[in-house]
């Protein structure tokens, strides 16, 4: 398939650069694949598709405050994202302005809460080759303790931030879900982001039922698609888990003739990834894989999901499970009904 069927124009200014006030307050877009009827709500209200048995399926993974500032030793500042230790005190990372760095310089990464401060002494390594670069670190402290003290909350390119302290706590709060508890994504799964802790108690008590299972969002779900067939673009390892007592909640639900609701993509990924027939079973590892059309679902019965930018892994994920051309028609109603898009916008659910 042509890269180039992943394509739509969307005008700018939806592009949501804040969260709503309220998480559930966004707007939530319905499209019913038997009856291919759309319906216009708002998440607050996702109850009203949902049916008692149901069971919706959270990606619990917890997001890094993995974009961070620092400075030559001359001075010039640098911005950076932090991807991964590939060992102990060796990071991965994205680094702008890194090809002025010789291999052996000294950086300083600075602590955001007190401006100039060299909180601690880096050495640039070099390029791994594949577009990013290694920093040595030598604190001898875990990436979680030092980002906790200099990181800002790793958004989208799309959305414009600085380095404004205030704008960071809000992100902070806001570019995690509720129900985030394992650290290592350096993305927000963004579906997940609309529900509150009152929602879920709410469709609890209609008779939903909740799994968890943690896909750690790295670089690769938001790498662009730049090959001119889909088919020739490779998926970067992600880490994923999922736990004997979740994985017994997904089966019994299917057993039972409920239906599995995978609340994000990296949801939808984890769950094919070790679906067998209908049954999935507790399992920790790595996926790679690329869903796109053609693509026979295993266990995902409806999903919930963001907006998606064009020519994104994502979208042709989406459109695997809805077919393509109901999805640029649905994309086309919410941007003639000025839908929020992308990470902080409102949210769609395919039933």
């Amino acid at each position: 398939m042509r890269t180039e069927k992943l394509d739509y124009y969307l005008p700018p200014e939806l592009i949501a650069q804040k969260p709503t006030d309220i998480r559930s307050d966004s707007k939530l877009l319905v499209f019913n694949l038997a009856s291919g009827e759309l319906v216009d709500s708002r998440f607050s209200q996702l109850g009203n598709f949902l049916l008692p048995g149901d069971c919706l399926i959270l990606n619990d993974t917890k997001v890094l405050p993995a974009r961070f500032f620092g400075q030559r030793i001359r001075g010039e500042k640098l911005e950076g994202l932090f991807l991964a230790e590939t060992e102990a005190g060796i990071w991965e990372v994205l680094l702008k302005g890194a090809r002025k760095i010789k291999p052996g310089e000294t950086i300083y990464l600075k602590d955001k809460q007190v401006g100039q401060t060299q909180l601690c002494r880096a050495t640039f390594l070099g390029t791994t080759g594949q577009g990013t670069y290694h920093l040595k670190i030598e604190t001898g402290e875990s990436p979680e303790t030092i980002l906790d003290k200099i990181g800002f909350p790793p958004l989208p390119p799309y959305i414009k931030r600085g380095d404004d302290l205030a704008e960071a706590a809000i992100d902070k709060l806001r570019y995690q879900t509720v129900y985030a508890s394992k650290t290592g994504a350096i993305a927000a799964p963004t579906a997940g982001l609309h529900f509150t802790n009152e929602l879920v108690e709410h469709l609890k008590a209609m008779g939903i039922c909740f799994a968890h299972l943690t896909l750690h969002i790295g670089i690769g779900t938001f790498k662009p698609i730049v090959a001119e067939n889909l088919e020739e673009h490779k998926m970067q390892q992600e880490r994923f888990s999922l736990n004997e007592e979740n994985s017994r909640i997904i089966n019994m639900t299917k057993e039972k003739g409920g239906r599995i609701i995978a609340v994000g993509t990296t949801s939808v990924r984890t769950l094919e990834t070790i679906a067998s027939g209908s049954q999935v079973k507790a399992a920790g590892g790595t996926t790679e894989l690329f869903i796109k059309p053609g693509y026979k679902f295993k266990m995902v019965d409806a999903m919930v999901t963001n907006f998606h930018l064009p020519k994104s892994t994502l979208l042709a994920l989406v459109a695997a499970f809805a077919g393509l051309e109901n999805i640029l028609a649905a994309y086309r109603h919410a941007i003639s009904q000025q839908y929020r898009f992308y990470s902080y916008g409102d949210a769609m659910l395919i039933v």
